[in-house]
């Protein structure tokens, strides 16, 4: 099991983050306890005290094709993925054009664009614990409670890909924001849109420090410079309260903050 020191203010997509050492597993290696998983960062926000944190290695950066099927590891970047499809002409995943993150984080927050998303074409997971089919696993918008920690996946493709589909995904994906940012702060409540709530409150392009709810995307929080956890957190706290004040909606965040507990 290898040991990985990483600065996660480089790091993360939010460019938030202490140095901080982690393991790298690889495959054989079994999973330490009480260690938090993370895979390139493109949703997350790390605090400057941390818990200890893990990642997959390369031995699960792979896909292989099985007649209708990929079996892809969860280290496999989204961007690879989607290249995949495209060189050998196979549908289903036009959909990742232009958004980051590894094949395990996609499956971890069932990803997606409007009414696309990560679960539609998966089949079953491998996971420490065992192999789960998709029934087995609760899943919802930019949710799924996952049995264990991801190793791979295993989805369903069709043969022809989109490149109709795949532009309007990527010019869909040019009107956010190209500062620094964790994507999506909060998920879209029933009906409505995060974005235009925050909107509605008064906080777009509203900044503490070099942070700042983006002045083109509401609900992307973004760093102008050397943006801090302290500013990005009372940010999100702040649209989190103003949203209930104005519109009795509790919004639900979609990053993930980490943080020690203890």
């Amino acid at each position: 099991m290898k040991k990985r020191r990483i600065d996660l203010s480089k790091f993360s997509s939010i460019k938030i983050g202490p140095v901080t050492d982690l393991i790298v597993l690889e495959k054989g290696d079994k999973p330490p306890c009480e260690h938090t998983l993370i895979g390139c960062a493109s949703n997350i926000l790390f605090a400057p005290d941390l818990p200890a944190l893990m990642m997959l290695g390369k031995d699960f950066d792979y896909i292989q094709k099985r007649g209708g099927e990929l079996i892809v590891g969860a280290a496999t970047p989204t961007g690879k993925l989607l290249s995949f499809c495209k060189r050998h002409d196979l549908g289903g995943f036009e959909y990742l054009t232009g958004l980051p993150g590894t094949v395990g984080g996609m499956v971890a927050m069932n990803a997606g664009i409007g009414s696309y998303e990560t679960f539609d074409n998966l089949i079953e997971i491998v996971t420490d614990k065992g192999v789960f089919a998709k029934r087995k696993i609760p899943h919802d918008y930019r949710f799924a409670k996952l049995p264990g920690i991801v190793f791979e996946a295993v989805f369903k493709v069709e043969s022809g890909f989109d490149t109709t589909l795949a532009a309007s995904f990527s010019a869909m994906r040019k009107k956010q924001p190209k500062e620094p940012s964790a994507g999506s702060i909060f998920k879209n409540p029933p009906g409505d849109y995060a974005g235009r709530l925050i909107e509605a409150t008064g906080l777009k392009g509203f900044r503490a420090g070099d942070m700042a709810w983006s002045g083109l995307h509401a609900n992307f929080l973004v760093n102008l410079g050397n943006g801090t956890f302290k500013d990005a957190l009372a940010l999100i706290e702040k649209a989190h309260s103003r949203v209930i004040d104005h519109f009795g909606i509790e919004l639900e965040l979609e990053i993930k903050i980490i943080k020690n507990e203890g």
